[in-house]
């Protein structure tokens, strides 16, 4: 490590072992203050939170599952600061698209008393459809049903390529993927 404290004190220090020494460990020690505040200023933060994710669960009234990895736990977060408020469909398309990390259209079917989450942004079935689930039923007039619709590439898509190109993919992957 280049000892930069060193480099502000008089020059004759710069021989000093001693001082060589001190100036190290306290450039360490700096720097270790800084990685802290800089991990306590991400904690405020929900795209950049790790250790305090339980605590914004907690807060927001969501059951902690430590087991879940982050991306999932902060999805839920941001999907419940959003679900607060009047039900609108453009809370509902926020909601959905803060789950799917991509965009969705609802599509309206008033007169049945539901509406079709479409994903449209991104392909095959969202990792987390059940906690999306469970937040749209939280924030949904109970009175109103819905579904899913899912984009997949189809044959028509698929056609374009031969049986050879599509060998190294899996079947998830030529779904969702190309």
């Amino acid at each position: 490590m280049d000892n930069r404290l060193i480099k502000y004190l008089p020059k004759y220090y710069r021989t000093s072992r001693v001082i060589g020494d001190i100036t190290d460990i306290q450039g360490k020690e700096i720097e270790e203050f800084i990685k802290s505040l800089e991990s306590t200023f991400n904690q405020f933060f929900i795209d950049t939170a790790d250790f305090s994710l339980e605590r914004w669960e907690r807060e927001l009234g969501i059951p902690v599952n430590n087991s879940k990895p982050h991306e999932y736990r902060r999805s839920t977060i941001k999907s419940k600061l959003k679900g607060s408020g009047t039900v609108t469909v453009n809370l509902i398309k926020n909601v959905c698209e803060s789950y799917s990390n991509g965009e969705v259209d609802i599509i309206e079917d008033n007169p049945n008393m539901k509406f079709t989450v479409k994903f449209v942004g991104v392909k095959g079935i969202p990792p987390n459809l059940e906690d999306l689930e469970a937040a749209l039923e939280e924030i949904k007039p109970a009175h109103l049903a819905f579904s899913f619709e899912f984009t997949f590439n189809t044959n028509e898509k698929l056609q374009a390529y031969t049986h050879v190109q599509l060998n190294q993919y899996t079947h998830k992957d030529i779904r969702e993927v190309i």
